[in-house]
């Protein structure tokens, strides 16, 4: 019964992992990276301090977060990665409370809350990690064998007496 509650958190740890980086890889090759001149004025305009640095670092995130977490490997520090991306792109493009238009200041308020539920999703991956199917957890799982002796692995198999 133990193994199957494994399989299915690793599991789902797994689709949670792939369904939370899928939108900042996505991001970074689809957009950023072929648009990066827009993009960089686009920064620009909404007051990101020197934006083509910005971007280079933002790219940078995006990649190495999306790939560590879409990988399980080193998944906290991706996901913090990603969650320190995330904010600072709430704050400079959803600041819904910059808005007098009262359609603007809602559509924003929609971009901020959603952002806001991406990072819960990447506040749990921080503080659970990858699941047991990633990177993290397979070594996890292999030092526990060591430390244990590997008899967590195996059974050891011990010749009977022979004779009399």
């Amino acid at each position: 019964m133990e193994q199957l509650a494994t399989a299915v958190q690793g599991a789902l740890s797994l689709v949670a992992r792939l369904l939370l980086a899928a939108i900042f890889v996505v991001s970074a090759v689809a957009n950023k990276i072929p648009q990066f001149q827009a993009t960089a004025a686009y920064m620009a305009s909404e007051g990101v301090p020197n934006p083509k640095f910005a971007l280079f670092g933002a790219i940078g995130l995006l990649l190495l977060g999306g790939l560590s977490v879409v990988l399980g490997a080193w998944t906290r520090i991706g996901a913090a990665f990603l969650l320190a991306f995330l904010l600072a792109a709430t704050y400079y493009f959803h600041d819904f409370w910059t808005f007098a238009d009262a359609g603007q200041r809602q559509l924003q308020t929609i971009q901020f809350m959603k952002n806001m539920s991406i990072a819960g999703g990447l506040l749990a991956i921080i503080a659970f990690g990858g699941g047991p199917w990633s990177i993290d957890g397979w070594i996890g799982m292999k030092r526990e064998e060591a430390e244990s002796g590997g008899t967590a692995a195996k059974p050891r198999v011990t010749a009977k007496p022979t004779g009399g």
